[in-house]
């Protein structure tokens, strides 16, 4: 099934047998899996901890009650921040026509949480076996009908735009504006046009959202509220919570509660 066998391998499986495989890993906190693709479309989730998973344009924060699919063929890797408890699910492509084929980060509902984690503990599902393909159906419901979160940072593409990302994913509490990075060669005005046109968002944004993304990190290993908001780059803890509650709809204290 995955065709770099580096990380989380999946054994070669034949879909006459079985349309759905699942695994489990205990991680720890740091643990890079890195670049690696699948034949299988795969559900990424962890019971416990966070996982970074990154592709070529984007990456995807997925705390304990989110999960993230991901799409047969996509080039991705995984970090983890936190001890991390991963329970995951290959399905066959064919298996359904409705599959997504983008990545994207769901909602995991109570009953999507129990039906992973039961079907992790059977290994393999067989659609033709009625116990199975009664679980596979309830489980490919829940997948159609669960709303899609916002815990996507898209990347651009544009080299200048690229050497601000990379700035501000290495330190999330830079405050220059892009006028004062010379090495970017280009203007505020241009940066701020590449960034609209290729993420969707505006540079302020974008930063914002990183600055929110890793906070979610450092919150997994259990920092304070406080010296996580200095360590992002808000001023003052309020202003912190203040957008992370207008974003992820919770306080940074409560966000990880199921």
């Amino acid at each position: 099934m995955s065709r770099k066998r580096q990380g989380v391998i999946c054994p070669p499986i034949s879909p006459r047998r079985f349309q759905v495989l699942t695994l489990a890993f205990e991680f720890a906190s740091g643990h890079v899996i890195p670049f690696h693709e699948h034949d299988w479309h795969q559900l990424v989730y962890a019971i416990k901890g966070v996982m970074t998973v990154e592709t070529f344009a984007g990456l995807w924060i997925v705390p304990p009650h989110r999960a993230v699919w991901m799409p047969a063929a996509t080039q991705h890797s995984i970090r983890i921040s936190g001890a991390a408890s991963m329970r995951t699910l290959y399905f066959w492509p064919r298996l359904s026509t409705s599959f997504p084929n983008v990545c994207r980060v769901i909602a995991v509902s109570p009953l999507l949480r129990e039906l992973i984690v039961f079907a992790t503990g059977r290994k393999t599902l067989n659609r033709r076996a009625r116990a199975d393909g009664q679980l596979i159906g309830v489980i490919l419901e829940q997948l159609r009908s669960i709303p899609v979160d916002a815990l996507h940072l898209p990347e651009p593409q544009d080299a200048r735009a690229q050497k601000l990302a990379r700035l501000l994913h290495d330190d999330p509490s830079d405050r220059r504006s892009p006028d004062h990075i010379a090495e970017l060669g280009a203007s505020k005005r241009t940066i701020e046009r590449v960034f609209r046109t290729e993420t969707g968002m505006t540079l302020g944004k974008w930063r914002q959202q990183v600055r929110l993304l890793h906070a979610l990190r450092l919150l997994a290993l259990r920092r304070k509220v406080t010296a996580v908001a200095l360590e992002v780059g808000y001023d003052s803890p309020s202003a912190f919570i203040s957008a992370f509650r207008r974003t992820f709809g919770k306080t940074p204290s409560r966000y990880f509660e199921p």
